[in-house]
């Protein structure tokens, strides 16, 4: 079984949402890690980037490939994890804790309704 946190929104690209107040935390989930095998560069955006919902925000290069991070929201990032220019090798180890990638500022919380529950997203996030 998956590790997919009951208290975290996901979409169906892999990305993982954690809400307080207007303040939305974003990573790759359990599985995207999985699939990409070890992580040795995250490329995030400028501080202060406008977002809206599917826009790309970054990359995430491992051994195995390359891929696109998209934001599950739209509003405007506050906060980048500056830790994973240097560890980018957390996304492999603690995805969900010390590899969150962006913080952004919601400008339409009710992007949130279109994102899945961990029970739904476990139903596609299988090998």
């Amino acid at each position: 079984m998956r590790n997919v946190p009951a208290e975290l929104k996901y979409s169906k690209d892999h990305e993982w949402t954690k809400v307080e107040g207007k303040i939305a935390t974003i990573g790759i989930t359990d599985f995207a890690q999985d699939q990409l095998g070890d992580v040795v560069y995250v490329e995030l955006p400028a501080i202060g980037k406008e977002l809206k919902v599917h826009d790309e925000f970054g990359v995430v290069e491992s051994v195995k490939s390359v891929s696109s991070l998209y934001s599950p929201v739209s509003g405007k990032v506050v906060e980048i994890n500056a830790k994973l220019n240097d560890q980018p090798q957390l996304v492999n180890s603690d995805t969900y804790n010390q590899a969150w990638m962006i913080k952004i500022e919601m400008t339409n919380p009710a992007d949130l309704n279109n994102l899945l529950s961990a029970a739904d997203y476990s139903k596609i996030a299988v090998h």
